[in-house]
């Protein structure tokens, strides 16, 4: 194993132990080196990974500083599954399907991201998304059925986009967004454990395949205390 990852691996175990903890200060690059007996160039890489996967903020004349991993970093521009996310971010998660049936599109909950949307035969599927125990996400994805014909409770339940690109084989290419905070729904404080008052970021997306055919649209209701929305920009 390269030395940065036994590095980055010495570093995260330290934090998650709380021999590091949240707004403390890594040792300085040059101190990380005479630790670890390693070169600049290394340590750079071990703490870009830990950067990466959302345990430490670089703060310019200060150094890297651990953030609070309660929030958990969720990226804007990736067309990516929860699952692979999760796995990604080696979040500990839990999804339970708690509605699934044949409906028609509500066009007006997505006109804004797509305005020619069409009431079209869908799967509803509504999933509750537990991090660490804690239920923080409310998916609700409606998936056309002349695309993908069913979706069984189990795959629901695992993730619907490794049965849409292993089983039945779609090649997923792109999808536009949606970000804006609304006021919670009495449904939101059941089942994120929200009150009255309390607000939810709302993610709207649509994902089309290859061929530009438009077969999944998603609404995303998070709770905004547990995560941050993260993206990257060039200026042109």
């Amino acid at each position: 194993m390269a030395k940065f990852c036994l590095i980055y691996q010495d570093l995260k175990a330290k934090i998650n132990e709380g021999i590091y903890r949240t707004n403390d200060l890594l040792p300085s690059e040059s101190g990380l080196c005479d630790l670890y007996d390693a070169s600049r160039d290394t340590i750079r890489k071990a703490l870009s990974r830990l950067r990466e996967e959302g345990y430490i903020q670089s703060q310019k004349g200060k150094g890297s500083i651990v953030i609070n991993r309660q929030r958990y970093v969720f990226p804007v521009s990736d067309v990516i599954s929860y699952k692979e996310l999760a796995t990604r971010r080696h979040i500990s998660t839990h999804t339970t399907v708690i509605k699934d049936k044949i409906t028609k599109l509500p066009i007006s909950d997505f006109a804004s991201v797509d305005p020619t949307a069409k009431a079209i035969p869908v799967t509803k599927l509504v999933r509750v998304r537990e991090v660490n125990g804690e239920p923080v996400i409310i998916d609700i994805d409606y998936v056309s059925t002349d695309v993908v014909p069913g979706i069984s409770h189990e795959v629901a339940a695992d993730s619907i986009y490794r049965y849409f690109e292993e089983e039945l084989h779609l090649s997923i290419a792109y999808a536009k967004k949606e970000i804006t905070v609304e006021p919670a729904t009495d449904s939101d404080q059941e089942l994120l454990h929200l009150k009255a008052g309390d607000v939810v970021v709302v993610v709207k997306s649509v994902t089309s395949l290859e061929d530009t055919t438009t077969f999944q649209y998603t609404e995303s209701r998070h709770r905004p205390d547990r995560f941050r929305f993260q993206d990257f920009a060039r200026r042109l």
